[in-house]
């Protein structure tokens, strides 16, 4: 069991620019509790609510990981998609870093086939057996997909089977990972600003989506508490 959000929390997001929000016109209706504040038309976010949703969310991964369960990592707006995919890296968890490829979680049996091809070229093509059993030409055409196959699927190479959680920065963005989870029945721990819908984070974490040092700090405090459950 985690202890509760300190003051010191509080102040390390605030030093991150995690209370800075969307402009209030922007403002999802559920974020109304969230907002305590404006700066001229910027809302200003109750970082306790925010150092409690990150302490809930750390208990959960924190779980998840004693448990040996799976967590995706998803965020690829430009602005955060590399401490998106250096977090999950550190996890030793599967991520999206770039665009969603629809059906990762929805049409998991196809994707699931795609892997599976492009670990079939690569051994293949390790081992030499590709240059023995196919022309030049054929070796260029499997070589374009094998590349093709690595852009699209970098990060979940190594996903065995669906996610059993997702944990996402900016769920507005993501938005279509988020509708396939949802409909899984599959829980989402999410970094949110108030433009985002608080329906659709099963852990919450209202801060500042868009900030690099915001979402670093988040991340990082995260990746911690799930390294401690996987050692529990």
């Amino acid at each position: 069991m985690q202890e509760n959000a300190t003051s010191q929390d509080i102040q390390r997001l605030f030093e991150s620019g995690a209370h800075f929000a969307q402009v209030k016109s922007r403002r999802h209706p559920s974020m109304k509790g969230y907002v305590i504040g404006m700066k001229g038309r910027q809302d200003i976010i109750d970082l306790t609510k925010t150092a409690t949703g990150l302490e809930d969310a750390k208990r959960a991964l924190a779980t998840l990981a004693k448990d040996g369960k799976t967590v995706l990592f998803v965020g690829g707006k430009t602005e955060i998609a590399s401490l998106v995919r250096e977090a999950a890296e550190k996890a030793g968890a599967p991520y999206v870093a770039a665009r969603w490829l629809g059906g990762t979680i929805s049409n998991w049996p196809e994707i699931k086939k795609r892997i599976d091809r492009l670990a079939d070229l690569t051994e293949k093509k390790a081992a030499g057996t590709l240059a023995k059993q196919h022309t030049k030409l054929e070796i260029v055409r499997l070589e374009r997909e094998a590349a093709r196959l690595t852009e699209r699927l970098d990060g979940i190479t190594d996903l065995a089977k669906r996610p059993d959680a997702l944990l996402v920065v900016d769920t507005r963005h993501e938005k279509h990972a988020v509708k396939e989870a949802r409909e899984a029945g599959i829980p989402v721990i999410a970094i949110m600003s108030s433009d985002c819908d608080l329906a659709d984070a099963a852990y919450p974490i209202v801060a500042n989506d868009a900030s690099r040092d915001t979402v670093r700090l988040i991340l990082g405090e995260l990746v911690s508490a799930y390294e401690r459950g996987r050692t529990a």
